[in-house]
């Protein structure tokens, strides 16, 4: 077959381009990920679905042959890879990095293609390439048959929902098309499946550089009867049973171009709905029915699952970005706890009791992981004891959100059950999971209204509540200036309580250690202390190293900015070090002291104190005078 025969553009399209572009629009849309371990072909079987679909222009074939004598790794042959090995990075290493998405289409349907990377370090990239998938082709070498990676994405892809899942044994051809050999594999696979919830899967034989079963039958395998991959890919079922469930749509915009339009735009998740059908709106819980279903090219009289539209109700509630429109008499639940399994991406740990932002949906809100309950060994899939997840791990944990949110099992509903988790400083995305199951607690309990409030306590005092939150290095002189701020505020007739880092820890926190994790518990406990104490009308002193800025900000968040004072007693380490009244930089310099902030575990500076006290230029007294002065001048006796 020339080239021109190749790469020229279909008859239709050549000679009544408006029939194709119909035939083009009204055709299904799959969209499917490659994922598997370093090297075993995905990038190659994608490019040859590209070639093999006449999908590459001239210049590309022209730019292709270049590149695959200059940097390919076929010898003087096509190296398909280099159709999607896009980053200079990947085709000098000869491996896939990012995530890089492909279209394409046959007569039959259109293609999304996302070439996923096989290195354990770019999970998190797998994660994001299958998160919108319908299905996955798994590859596994026929050489190396089913390795650990390939157990890691193929439990992934359990994890997400996916529902077809293709297992492309490639390279038989450096196998001699051994049938032993493709059937010994597909029965480890098949055993491993069934342990993950996989509980059917398309196994076909191929050799995605030289295309035998890849868009027909190969004659190299005459005892392989099944379907080519592409005649899979093309025939799969692309789910409408979504339309079957109740009606929820997320709200991604309150829609308001003028003043007698108010609508709310988003696209629908699941169910059909249609003018007059009552709704619910979570979390609030109030009803309306559908005025109206608003698009560009005119109103509908019915819209379904996958559908982007604008809903007008007949009431005039209160709706906002974040909430869901659901069918009014099969609302989904609302809750602020759950069980969650959790893909952590990040480098940094992530630590129980650290506060991290979840977007679920159109909504953002803080979140708190309460408890690893466990991580999985993809290997074995046992489950072991973990007090935290390291990057690339998977586990199971508590979360706990500020508010409460409508939501579904991730199993029922991806749009509803399926979020992130970002980082409160740096906003980057850190995690990723899906929600199982509402704690009972999250039901039973709720919040009690009081009559007496913080203001009528404080009132009652005569003066204005506040918490001061000392931070600093061990030694740079924390607990000296608290309590000389103390003994100033207490002649004054105000109300205080000071909570020092040492006597905490000889009872509310004697449970709790040194590791990064129980820092974390440590200030959050005496954060929820502070908060109550700052209820109670009281001016609270905190003196704690906590040397980790998103725990102060932890504390600021729940305490309230307008309440939170953070004071850092900024003292260099070798003068801190030099004082070491307690002994404890000795003992860390001998080895003796793990995990002591300034020598092996990390002092976060904060970056816009209230105060900042600089104890090389001032004398403890003076440190304490300039706090206090500062509270005079920032608060007012009621």
């Amino acid at each position: 077959m020339s080239a021109a025969t190749t790469y020229e553009a279909s008859d239709l399209i050549a000679h009544d381009i408006e029939a194709y572009l119909e035939a083009h629009q009204h055709k299904t849309l799959l969209r499917f990920l490659t994922c598997g371990s370093v090297d075993d072909g995905k990038s190659t079987l994608i490019g040859r679905l590209l070639y093999d679909a006449k999908t590459i222009f001239e210049d590309q074939m022209a730019a292709l042959e270049a590149d695959s004598r200059r940097v390919g790794t076929q010898g003087g042959d096509i190296d398909f890879a280099l159709l999607v090995d896009g980053l200079a990075a990947e085709r000098e290493q000869g491996i896939t990095i990012d995530v890089a998405y492909r279209f394409f289409s046959t007569d039959r349907r259109k293609f999304i293609v996302a070439d996923t990377p096989g290195h354990e370090q770019y999970t998190r990239n797998m994660v994001t390439g299958a998160s919108t998938a319908d299905a996955a082709v798994i590859l596994i070498d026929a050489r190396k048959g089913i390795l650990t990676q390939s157990r890691r994405h193929s439990y992934l892809v359990s994890l997400l929902g996916i529902r077809h899942v293709i297992l492309a044994v490639n390279k038989m051809d450096l196998m001699g098309w051994s049938q032993a050999v493709f059937d010994e594999i597909v029965a480890d696979y098949t055993a491993f499946a069934a342990q993950i919830g996989i509980e059917q899967f398309h196994a076909v034989p191929l050799s995605a550089l030289r295309g035998d079963n890849i868009m027909e039958a190969s004659e190299h395998s005459p005892w392989y009867t099944g379907p080519s991959l592409m005649t899979l890919l093309e025939t799969l079922e692309v789910g409408d049973d979504l339309q079957a469930d109740p009606f929820r749509m997320p709200v991604q915009w309150v829609n308001r171009p003028d003043l007698d339009f108010r609508g709310f735009a988003g696209q629908i998740a699941s169910g059909v709905v249609r003018p007059g059908d009552a709704v619910r709106v979570l979390p609030s819980g109030k009803t309306s029915s559908v005025a109206r279903i608003v698009t560009a090219d005119g109103d509908l009289d019915r819209a379904v699952a996958g559908q982007s539209v604008t809903l007008t109700l007949a009431d005039e509630i209160d709706v906002s970005r974040g909430d869901v429109l659901a069918m009014a008499d099969r609302p989904p639940e609302v809750a602020d706890q759950f069980e969650a399994t959790v893909v952590w991406m990040d480098d940094e740990a992530l630590l129980p009791g650290r506060p991290y932002l979840m977007k679920i949906g159109a909504r953002l809100l803080g979140a708190t992981i309460s408890e690893a309950k466990y991580k999985v060994d993809v290997n074995t899939l046992a489950q072991q004891p973990a007090k935290r997840l390291d990057q690339n791990e998977i586990g199971v944990c508590t979360l706990s959100l500020e508010g409460n949110v409508p939501f579904e099992p991730y199993g029922t509903n991806k749009d509803l059950g399926g979020f992130i988790l970002i980082d409160r400083i740096s906003n980057r995305t850190v995690g990723a999971g899906m929600l199982h199951f509402a704690l009972r607690r999250s039901h039973n309990i709720h919040w009690q209204d009081l009559s007496v409030d913080r203001a009528a306590r404080a009132g009652l005092k005569n003066q204005q509540g506040r918490v001061i939150w000392l931070t600093g290095l061990s030694g740079a002189g924390k607990s000296t200036i608290a309590d000389l701020v103390e003994k100033r505020l207490h002649a004054d007739g105000r109300h205080t309580y000071l909570l020092d880092g040492d006597n905490v820890r000889h009872g509310l926190n004697r449970d709790l250690g040194f590791t990064e994790e129980d820092r974390v518990e440590n200030i959050r406990r005496v954060a929820e202390v502070s908060r109550l104490m700052l209820d109670a009308g009281l001016i609270v002193l905190v003196s704690f190293i906590s040397p980790f800025r998103a725990e102060r900000r932890m504390a600021r968040e729940l305490i309230g900015a307008d309440n939170f004072v953070e004071v850092y007693v900024d003292t260099p380490l070798a003068v801190a070090e030099q004082r070491d009244v307690k002994g404890l930089y000795r003992k860390a310099r001998a080895g003796e002291l793990k995990n002591f902030t300034g020598i092996d575990s990390a002092y976060e500076p904060p970056e816009a104190a209230e105060i900042t006290v600089d104890t090389l230029a001032m004398t403890a007294a003076e440190a304490a005078e300039r706090i206090v002065q500062w509270l005079a001048a920032h608060s007012a006796r009621p």
